[in-house]
């Protein structure tokens, strides 16, 4: 059953009880059984742990490492891409310069 992060985990919660969730009330939890049972919901359908992002640590489902890789996506740039862009630059800017000097000439 699933983990669920959420940046209001207290009106994630209330929503849920409102739905009809049993949250927070003692309910057995018989697939998240390492969820703060201030944080769990039964439904009949299922089971909801509901984390805040300062709770995220706690979280047995998903790992650190998925979530930043999540989190930063494939596209992000590394500091070595950075830094071979930056001498890239350098080079055309060097390379104009020579080339400049060569055309007066």
């Amino acid at each position: 059953m699933p983990e669920q992060i959420t940046k209001y985990p207290d009106v994630t919660l209330k929503v849920l009880t409102e739905a009809g969730a049993l949250c927070g009330k003692g309910a057995e939890q018989k697939i998240l059984t390492t969820c703060p049972r201030d944080r769990f919901c039964a439904l009949s359908t299922g089971e909801i742990c509901v984390y805040g992002i300062d709770e995220i640590p706690r979280m047995t489902q998903i790992s650190a490492q998925e979530l930043a890789r999540a989190v930063s996506g494939p596209s992000s740039i590394s500091t070595a891409e950075i830094a071979a862009f930056g001498a890239l630059f350098a080079l055309g800017l060097l390379c104009g310069r020579v080339w400049g000097r060569y055309r007066k000439r």
